[in-house]
């Protein structure tokens, strides 16, 4: 069985050609949600070119990114079922002086942000392109580095009128505009988006691919609902951020639709009757498998690129609690 009707972009920025701005976990995180959307026993995406898009490093360019929202567009426009996906994790940054939100990709120049950035207002238009019945939106940015408390962080040396933001509120109004719409960001206001002590994955997606193995749903349900994901999402991200990053953290949701599936519940066979956790082996190896993706570039498939979860980090089909 599968997810036939899913189409998914999926961006990580990782390596920065201003290496100061590189953020790797971004890659990983975009990685391990691509594996996770492809397996048959999980999220049952078809797994090929058609339907799932992975951008990562050199691969995530701003024109990478422009290609790759036409690219859905065209998919889902001949689909008239289908459901889309777009995630995105990379720096999220502000413009004091105008107010205007930008999202940072491979090709950033220090010295003309708003010339080579993407920013939210060509996003918002590229989205509202995608004539889909169903758009589901991911946005984790404003990253920070996840230590022990957060007055060790990481310093980001950025322009001087630009400052790290999560995703403003009239932005992720703008991104749901229409029916079957929905945003989802990994942090609020002037919250940064944690990444996990080591360095595998954001808190955020850690807490997202639990989600789509089935944390949030309930025995007998067959696929994973917008409900499943933001009940869980605002329940372990905020615990988590405080456990283990001694710092803030409240996922944003918001959608105007009816509780639409995203993707299959365990290859559609649902949860057992005992839940998620007796849903599969929840012991973590001690090194996390390879991830092996497709890149595409601008308008062209780049090389193939491995991201490995390190030791202690999250096996896609073996999701444990921390």
């Amino acid at each position: 069985m599968h997810f036939r009707h899913g189409y998914a972009l999926l961006v990580g920025v990782g390596r920065s050609a201003y290496p100061a701005w590189s953020l790797p976990t971004t890659a990983s995180d975009a990685a391990a949600l691509r594996a996770a959307l492809i397996d048959p026993t999980l999220c049952a995406y078809p797994a090929d070119d058609d339907h799932v898009r992975l951008l990562c490093d050199e691969g995530a360019s701003r024109a990478a990114l422009r290609d790759g929202l036409a690219w859905l567009a065209r998919q889902t426009a001949a689909d008239g079922d289908a459901t889309a996906l777009v995630y995105i994790s990379s720096h999220g940054w502000i413009d004091r002086t105008t107010g205007r939100y930008y999202l940072l990709p491979h090709d950033i120049k220090p010295f003309d942000v708003p010339g080579s950035a993407l920013a939210g207002e060509e996003l918002a238009a590229a989205l509202r392109a995608i004539d889909a019945p169903r758009l589901l939106v991911f946005i984790d940015s404003c990253h920070a580095a996840g230590m022990a408390t957060a007055k060790d962080a990481d310093v980001l040396e950025l322009p001087g009128q630009f400052s790290q933001a999560a995703l403003p509120k009239g932005l992720a109004d703008a991104l749901r505009e229409g029916q079957g719409r929905a945003v989802f960001a990994s942090s609020r206001g002037e919250q940064r988006s944690w990444l996990r002590p080591d360095r595998a994955l954001s808190l955020y997606t850690h807490h997202l691919l639990e989600a789509l193995h089935g944390a949030g749903s309930r025995p007998g349900d067959q696929v994973v609902r917008l409900s499943h994901l933001a009940g869980h999402l605002s329940r372990t991200v905020p615990e988590s951020a405080r456990r283990l990053c001694a710092a803030e953290q409240t996922p944003f949701y918001d959608w105007s639709t009816e509780d639409f599936p995203v993707a299959l519940l365990a290859g559609g066979k649902g949860l057992p009757a005992e839940g998620w956790q007796a849903s599969g082996d929840l012991v973590q190896p001690a090194t996390a498998p390879t991830y092996q993706a497709t890149l595409h570039g601008s308008g062209a498939i780049a090389q193939d690129h491995s991201v490995a979860a390190g030791a202690g980090g999250i096996a896609i089909g073996r999701i444990g609690r921390e």
